[in-house]
């Protein structure tokens, strides 16, 4: 009978076997509030630990490694050699010639003066090379976050309409991206970036990609007027309509650059330590287009140029901040939208990197680089900063050891801004049409998409939304629509965490999930359950529902059998916390249960668990400390050791 089962009062665990007699749960560990909340924040906000090692030191020692903490060049600078600045001499040489061509083509397609791209290739990467923490990070503007600002500023002031404003808002809009990714890095919380998933990523990237490449038809067919939407169908239709402004000598001159360009490429592939000739084949697209516009005055027969560079450095742009209540909600939204995206790419690139080499970066060090930078490249001219993929893999093949590579490159740039930059007004804009398409190309990842839909079909909708947003609406639409789903995703795995039934395997030794282990057997009389996840308010009800369910089938089953369901098992070793609505779920489950006769035994509960189930009485006054166990083969071995002992009382009696 399930009554004496239920009610046996003895201890089934005291008198089990001698290896579950021997082996108890510790109930009595207590963890001190003040102690379990600085261990939460410290897993919170320093999961890395920076710090560690640090009591032990003398306070100048201490106060040396903090400050080298948050000055990474104080760390390798002092141990830079000439062999060391060979590389990084030619790295920055190589990214210089590659930053020229994508800075001016980057501020163009923000319809920005192509000087501004210069501007942001000279002082933001001195600041990196002193607060960023990877060796290999190439600083520069990023084409997906140049259109991103460009969409949503240009709805508040159009370039056309008042160019000045319009620049004013950029520098403005970098300022915000500054201070939030500053703050975000200073209060470490760049768990926030992690709302942007790499399938969000992909996605996003892929249909910027796809838009800009649209957009670049402007300059490949020599077209002055165009639509500042980005979206499919406006651009198609702009297209259209301005094509009596179609010019045939662009679009040849620009079929003869993409194949020059995309066959550097190609050399690369083929030949990776030719890896500089696709790197230079950018400036060397310039510079041919360039003379080629001067020899045959471009501009007077259907070949746009980019106009006068004033020559000189960055001048100071603080005083053009604007802060204003009737724009400056717009530049906030900008900076912090671009902002996020700008730390995801960049992060990621130098993760990548990083990982190739075996070294390690610091993400809440380089959001407060890319705030530093940002900030003071606000205020000296330049617009919104990161590490674009591009030229930071170019950095990367080139050999670069330390951020002195950035450093290098500034120094090109200054150079060139101080001398050469008036020779870049005869670049043809079909130009850097063609060097925006190739870079492009690239960053629509089809292998990734078909690997999305292979390995996780909602990982690959996640991606196609952000995708196909940006297609056809705009950027911001397809960016918010696949974070909110991701969101929604992460929260149906909170509210709707999976259970499992576990089942025996290796004559009882190990206790697998009876689903992907078919050959598992049953336990007669017991049913084993296993919990992977929290226990919050937002799911109790669902798993009060889902394991009364599991319950339900197996006393069904059991009865085929000719058997009765006398113990359920919750293993409890993948919940790592609990509150008090799941407290409550657990009573109700047990009050459910004993109206049955059928009892709860709990195995490897964690310290938090335990702590909060011990306090609250559950496992003193409802369950009995004798029914929890360390591991499922204790309780298997206590609930058939009581079984047998309520069978030979029956038999007894009887």
């Amino acid at each position: 009978m399930r009554t004496a089962a239920a009610g046996d009062g003895d201890h089934p665990l005291a008198a089990a076997a001698s290896s579950a007699a021997e082996h108890k749960v510790n109930l009595s560990a207590r963890q001190p509030f003040v102690q379990a909340l600085r261990t939460g924040l410290a897993e919170t906000f320093f999961p890395d630990d920076p710090f560690r090692g640090f009591g032990w030191r003398p306070p100048a020692a201490r106060a040396w490694g903090a400050l080298k903490y948050f000055v990474p060049a104080l760390e390798w600078a002092p141990r830079y050699s000439v062999g060391k600045f060979k590389y990084d001499l030619l790295a920055g040489v190589t990214i210089a010639s590659l930053a020229i061509p994508q800075g001016i083509s980057y501020a163009k397609l923000a319809n920005l003066p192509p000087i501004i791209g210069l501007y942001s290739s000279f002082v933001p990467p001195l600041l990196y090379a002193v607060f960023g923490s990877s060796n290999n990070l190439a600083v520069g503007t990023v084409a997906a976050a140049s259109l991103l600002l460009a969409s949503i500023i240009e709805t508040e002031v159009p370039p056309e309409e008042n160019p000045q404003l319009y620049l004013q808002l950029f520098y403005t809009a970098a300022f915000f991206t500054g201070v939030f990714q500053t703050a975000l890095g200073v209060f470490r919380l760049g768990l926030i970036v992690d709302f942007l998933s790499r399938s969000t990523i992909t996605g996003f990237m892929g249909g910027t990609a796809a838009i800009i490449i649209m957009q670049q038809l402007k300059g490949m067919l020599g077209m002055k007027h165009f639509t500042p939407k980005t979206d499919l169908i406006s651009v198609m239709r702009s297209i259209f309509h301005y094509r009596h402004e179609w010019k045939w000598q662009s679009a040849v001159l620009g079929i003869c650059f993409l194949l020059l360009l995309l066959s550097s490429k190609h050399l690369r592939k083929k030949r990776p330590n030719l890896f500089w000739v696709s790197a230079i084949a950018p400036f060397m697209v310039v510079v041919i287009g360039g003379i080629f516009a001067f020899l045959v005055k471009g501009n007077e027969h259907g070949i746009p140029i980019v106009g006068d560079l004033k020559k000189g450095i960055n001048p100071l742009s603080i005083s053009q901040l604007t802060f204003t209540d009737k724009h400056v909600n717009t530049a906030v939204k900008a900076g912090f939208l671009s902002g996020i995206l700008a730390l995801a790419e960049g992060i990621a690139v130098g993760r990548s990197l990083a990982l190739i080499k075996n070294e390690q970066i610091d993400g809440n060090k380089e959001m407060v680089a890319f705030g530093i930078m940002n900030i003071a490249g606000s205020f000296t001219s330049c617009y919104l900063t990161t590490g674009p993929f591009s030229k930071s893999a170019v950095n990367f093949h080139a050999g670069c050891r330390t951020p002195m590579s950035n450093v290098v490159m500034s120094v090109c740039i200054m150079l060139v801004l101080l001398f050469l930059a008036p020779l870049f007004k005869y670049t043809p804009l079909v130009a850097l049409s063609s060097i925006i398409v190739v870079a492009m190309i690239g960053l629509i990842k089809v292998k990734e998409f078909c690997h999305l839909y292979r390995v996780d079909k909602f990982d690959f909708c996640i991606c196609m939304v952000a995708f196909i947003g940006v297609i056809f609406f705009t950027m911001v639409i397809g960016l918010s629509a696949s974070v909110g789903l991701s969101v929604i995703r992460a929260l149906l795995h909170v509210a709707r965490p999976k259970t499992c039934k576990l089942g025996s395997i290796a004559g009882g030794e190990l206790f697998r999930d009876v689903r992907h282990y078919p050959n598992a057997r049953n336990i007669p009389n017991v049913l084993v359950l296993q919990l992977g996840s929290p226990i919050y308010f937002v799911n109790a009800g669902y798993l009060r529902e889902r394991i009364l369910r599991w319950v339900e089938d197996e006393e069904n089953a059991s009865k085929l059998d000719g058997q009765d369901l006398q113990y359920v098992v919750l293993d409890l070793g993948g919940v790592t916390s609990i509150d008090n609505t799941g407290i409550g779920m657990l009573v109700e489950v047990h009050k459910s249960l004993d109206r049955k006769g059928i009892r709860i035994a709990l195995t490897n509960p964690r310290l938090e668990v335990t702590e909060k189930l011990v306090l609250s009485g559950y496992i003193k006054d409802i369950i009995g400390e004798e029914w929890v166990f360390l591991t499922v083969k204790d309780a298997i071995t206590a609930c058939r050791y009581a079984l047998q002992r309520s069978r030979s009382k029956e038999d007894g009696e009887v």
